[in-house]
């Protein structure tokens, strides 16, 4: 079968140079002719640049391209924020342009980075920023593509609701979705840039964050759930083959690029070959087998997007979790370490990395969540139904809600919570009342004139 063309796009603060390497195995090892291999290079350390943009900026450099016009199908092989690219294309121009049938996924930032954040301050600016004196983006390291890179950042968020959890696949056999074969490595950066290592990470990405196979669940605690007599929990439609991170031992987020090695170069040149469902399914039994020692050498994290809004979709900024794990009959609760971050543009996202290993039995636990919001002022008040509302300390503005809410590891009769090496997001809706809360009393927000 003829080989088809490929396009190669690398990642935050790279050039394509540095596929240079790749475009040398798909050509002399792997049989592609040089005019078939197509390397993307684009810039992203220039402020006022978005992923968006960029995607928007290969869509027509992939126009020009001689070879690849009247919708003549290509494959791509992605590394980092080259993932958020492909799939931003995806979402807004792919349908309309040349199929892509073969995604291969080196270490991506599906759902982000933890050093995105960081990358946005000065030292940032000076490790990463553009070094050319005479350019206008001197020093600049990219701020726009670095809050979409930001842990639970509101582009992330909305992308995985068009293409992960949207009404048509995206991912998936058959004849107009691409197959994804997600890599990365195992191990994190040596040298000075251990500096920056992170726990459950290749050096820049997390393993977790990695994978396509997330999940969605939405903990809907207003009065019009409870009204309706619906469970408070729900799990989001899957539409999702099952695709899971393929791990490469002592790889980290340069080297699986810079040097690849035989096993990775091989499972590439095994996936490219993928043409239907039932060899994706047998390529990624293959792929599981040979990889597992990887895998089970690897500490289990989870990755965590949450999202509070209101009734009416609006977001509430100041809220926070506590993660809790023991027995509620002997009412025995511990409170479990998670690292979380913020989203700088959106605080009503936040990103929570847990340690699977500290929760002990996953699957017969029962666990428990102290959710915690407060508007700010005394005459509003955010609430769950069924709840009691916990006034601050006097002289203290606003009014907070707090309260525990039990969840087991099954959702439902189908669907677990906890995955290991995934991300699973979830939404949380609370009701946004005036005060008091009592409908037989004026409200502190609008009240009639009394003469």
């Amino acid at each position: 079968m003829p080989k088809r063309p490929i396009v190669i796009i690398h990642g935050y603060s790279d050039k394509g140079e540095s596929f240079r390497g790749w475009r040398d195995i798909l050509v002399r090892r792997l049989g592609y002719d040089e005019s078939q291999v197509h390397i993307c290079s684009y810039r992203s350390l220039t402020n006022e640049i978005s992923i968006k943009d960029i995607a928007e900026g290969f869509d027509r450099a992939l126009r020009l391209q001689t070879s690849l016009k009247d919708g003549q199908a290509f494959d791509a092989i992605v590394h980092s924020t080259g993932m958020l690219v492909i799939r931003a294309w995806l979402t807004q121009y792919g349908a309309a342009q040349a199929p892509l049938r073969n995604l291969i996924a080196l270490a991506p930032a599906t759902f982000g980075s933890p050093l995105a954040h960081k990358g946005r301050s000065f030292i940032g600016s000076v490790f990463k920023g553009d070094k050319n004196l005479l350019s206008p983006d001197f020093m600049e390291a990219g701020d726009e593509v670095l809050y979409g890179l930001e842990l639970g950042s509101r582009f992330t968020w909305d992308l995985a609701h068009r293409d992960l959890f949207g009404d048509a696949p995206f991912y998936g056999p058959t004849k107009r979705t691409p197959f994804v074969f997600v890599f990365c490595g195992t191990k994190a950066y040596g040298g000075i840039r251990k500096l920056i290592n992170e726990p459950g990470t290749d050096g820049t990405v997390r393993w977790a964050g990695t994978p396509l196979n997330s999940r969605k669940f939405v903990l809907d605690l207003t009065e019009r759930r409870r009204e309706a007599k619906a469970p408070r929990a729900k799990t989001e439609p899957f539409r999702n083959v099952d695709i899971d991170f393929i791990p490469i031992e002592g790889k980290d987020h340069g080297s699986i690029v810079k040097d690849p090695g035989d096993l990775l170069i091989e499972l590439v040149e095994k996936a490219l070959a993928v043409d239907s469902a039932a060899s994706f399914e047998q390529y990624m039994k293959d792929a599981r087998k040979r990889t597992r020692a990887a895998l089970e050498s690897l500490t289990p994290y989870q990755q965590f997007v949450i999202r509070a809004v209101d009734e009416r979709g609006d977001p509430i900024p100041d809220w926070n979790l506590q993660f809790f794990v023991g027995d509620k009959h002997k009412q025995r609760w511990k409170e479990f370490a998670v690292d979380v971050h913020v989203f700088a543009r959106d605080k009503s996202l936040r990103c929570f990395h847990v340690k699977l290993d500290d929760l002990g039995d996953l699957t017969t636990g029962t666990f428990m969540l102290k959710i915690i919001a407060t508007t700010g002022t005394d005459f509003v008040t955010y609430y769950g139904a069924g709840s009691e509302m916990l006034n601050v300390a006097p002289g203290t503005p606003g009014k907070r809600w707090d309260a525990q809410i039990e969840l087991r590891n099954r959702i439902d009769d189908e669907t677990t919570l906890f995955h290991p090496f995934t991300t699973t997001l979830i939404e949380i809706v609370l009701n946004r009342e005036p005060m008091p809360l009592d409908y037989t009393l004026p409200n502190e927000v609008t009240r009639w004139l009394v003469d």
